[in-house]
């Protein structure tokens, strides 16, 4: 094997490894432990950042923050790279907001001039437009975190329903949505899974009071729908095609659409009860698009609602 690309397949394979010994590698690749070293420190030199330990279970390890090995990309598959993280502009907060712009910073300037002229022409033919919010979400990064190491937090949110609110919550998974963040989690105070406006959570720490972690294994972006309602009600509800199209814009709303080869649907759902005011402004919203058959609590919510509109502008 060419010593080139003998070094290109060893940094791939410390970097998966993260912790070996000389020997090991030596074997793999069939070449002496001499050899083995000397490729070991030009990847030292390159920047892979490696320590030895010493004594009968020591070895070689690769500090958490490694360097990845290089990847070959087409120049069709580097433009599309680029502009898929530069399309994250539009979002006011990111959960790798300060990565995410060093990277297209690195990929931008290690491209061949031809490739990065090309960009610079593309940029005034495409965008990907995600409206533009004025509040903040910068508790997005500890949210993800909770979520992929199953934590629990305690978090300060503010609702049009009840206000500023202390809630101890175990996050699911976090997802975008018309510029908005938007984080899926169990809520212990509800006692159910809720889906939280990132920009709404004041404070989020992790939780100190010993909350145990629920196992949440197979509730994933999704299948938000994994749990029952707590205090369930009966939504039933007929959409036109045009409702659908407002209907299926929603993240959160659709695994309870179903919707008919003609392009009208339905929504036939448990919700839960307490969750009515939200869904009075929601059916409000989808104005001709809708008519709601049930529950007749939530057709009360819509009048009431529709009168202070009202009453408002007489």
């Amino acid at each position: 094997m060419p010593k080139s690309k003998r070094l290109m397949e060893l940094m791939m394979t410390v970097n998966r490894k993260r912790r070996f010994k000389v020997q090991e590698l030596a074997d793999e690749f069939g070449v002496s432990k001499r050899t083995i070293l000397r490729d070991l420190q030009e990847l030292s030199e390159l920047g892979v950042p490696l320590y030895s330990e010493v004594g009968p279970h020591g070895g070689y390890q690769v500090v958490r923050e490694r360097v990845l090995p290089p990847i070959a990309f087409t120049e069709g598959e580097a433009v599309a790279m680029f502009f898929a993280v530069h399309a994250l502009r539009h979002y006011s907060s990111l959960p790798f907001e300060a990565e995410s712009a060093s990277a297209l910073n690195k990929f931008y300037l290690h491209m061949p001039g031809d490739v990065r002229d090309r960009i610079d022409a593309m940029k005034d033919r495409i965008d990907f437009i995600a409206p533009t919010r004025w509040r903040d979400a910068p508790y997005l990064s500890i949210l993800l975190d909770a979520a992929v190491d199953r934590k629990v937090l305690e978090i300060e949110y503010e609702s049009k329903e009840d206000g500023a609110s202390c809630r101890k919550i175990q996050p699911v998974c976090l997802y975008a949505n018309n510029g908005y963040w938007y984080c899926t989690a169990y809520c212990f105070r509800r006692e159910g899974f809720r889906v939280f406006r990132c920009d709404r959570i004041r404070e989020a720490a992790y939780d100190a009071s010993g909350t145990e972690p629920l196992d949440l294994g197979d509730v994933r972006l999704s299948r938000r729908e994994a749990a029952a309602p707590r205090d369930p009600v009966r939504l039933r509800a007929e959409l036109t095609p045009a409702g659908v199209q407002r209907c299926e814009a929603e993240l959160w709303l659709a695994p309870m659409l179903r919707i008919r080869e003609d392009g009208s649907g339905a929504i036939d759902r448990e919700v839960p009860r307490d969750d009515m005011p939200f869904f009075a402004e929601f059916m409000i919203g989808l104005g001709d698009g809708v008519v709601l058959e049930e529950p007749a609590e939530l057709k009360d919510a819509i009048r009431k609602r529709l009168t202070e509109l009202m009453a408002r502008y007489s």
